[in-house]
């Protein structure tokens, strides 16, 4: 794909449901099984829960893969109006979506909905690596005690601009740092020092001190970060990774962690997932892997809840939706 047409693809406006093809309202199901946080979330708000059946126009699927079962779901339900999916990223839904994909139907996902936890998550690996904790944690004896780098005042490049973008600028700001967003088009963000497309990604990687990805995986994110980024990039500078693994091409991350064309990395998410026993990530130095931990169960549910309530109130013509998809984009 050339450049002019990747970011002509960045560039598309954001996917908005016409007026005409708002979901109808009628009862809801919650699947795979009838979880009653959900439930209560559906009740709460006026909604009706019932089991699937012809007469069901929204859904709730709990399921986070894009398992056959869901499809089968679409293609045998095309009386659904509104699906509501759990996590934020729905790369693993992308294909089923795209299949089934009509006016008449909206799709919601918890985009925005676990922003609190998922920065927190990101501000805690960068703070980590450039105070060097993977080397200290390992240490068996006092070492060297001159290494380190304060986040005060540096260059901080955030790829994505979506609800977890939003919130870490927001825990940033008390740092005085320099925020530069990145994002398809580059429309302002709120808060960041500079907007730019992703088209120029690579002339902002020389500057940065720290890079976030927090994009949606799809497929012109795919890779976006390569053995040419990370050549662009400081050997002073770290990379934290809580969007998608696919966002980064492995084995350029594997060779510019070990050659030192970059300090560290901070990663909740890799590619393949799981990261396999005995993968060179595990040894490479000044690497923090968590496992898709950023946001646990035990932090989402509430919030799902929380959005799942919200949406079924604009199911029943009560505000808008919040986290809707572009089953085309793939976010």
């Amino acid at each position: 794909m050339s450049a002019q047409q990747h970011r002509e693809i960045l560039a598309a406006p954001a996917y908005v449901p016409a007026d005409d093809a708002r979901p109808v309202p009628g009862p809801i199901a919650v699947l795979p099984e009838p979880v009653q946080l959900f439930v209560d979330a559906v009740e709460s708000a006026g909604g009706r829960v019932s089991a699937l059946s012809e007469e069901t126009r929204g859904l709730i699927w709990l399921d986070p893969s894009g398992s056959e079962r869901f499809g089968q779901v679409l293609s045998d339900n095309p009386q659904l109006s509104w699906i509501q999916l759990p996590y934020a990223g729905v790369d693993a839904f992308a294909d089923i979506l795209k299949r089934f994909a009509r006016p008449t139907l909206t799709v919601t996902s918890a985009k925005g909905a676990f922003a609190q936890p998922v920065a927190e998550h990101a501000l805690m690996l960068a703070l980590a690596l450039l105070r060097r904790l993977p080397l200290r944690l390992s240490a068996t004896s006092w070492g060297d005690g001159t290494v380190g780098t304060s986040l005060y005042g540096l260059h901080v490049v955030i790829v994505g601009a979506g609800g977890i973008a939003i919130e870490l600028i927001r825990l940033l700001r008390a740092f005085g740092v320099t925020i530069t967003v990145v994002r398809r088009g580059s429309e302002p963000v709120d808060g960041a020092s500079a907007t730019v497309s992703t088209n120029d990604l690579d002339a902002i990687l020389p500057t940065a001190d720290v890079v976030v990805l927090a994009a949606a995986l799809t497929d012109d994110t795919r890779g976006l970060i390569g053995g040419r980024q990370f050549a662009e990039m400081k050997n002073s500078a770290v990379l934290v990774n809580i969007g998608r693994g696919g966002l980064i091409v492995t084995d350029a991350l594997v060779d510019a962690i070990q050659t030192g064309s970059i300090a560290g990395a901070g990663i909740d998410v890799t590619d393949p997932e799981p990261l396999p026993d005995g993968h060179p990530l595990w040894i490479a130095p000044n690497i923090i892997i968590t496992p898709h931990s950023a946001d646990t169960p035990a932090m989402t549910r509430p919030l799902l809840a929380r959005r799942v309530s919200n949406n079924t109130r604009a199911f029943l013509g009560r505000g808008g939706f919040d986290g809707v998809v572009d089953p085309v984009v793939g976010y």
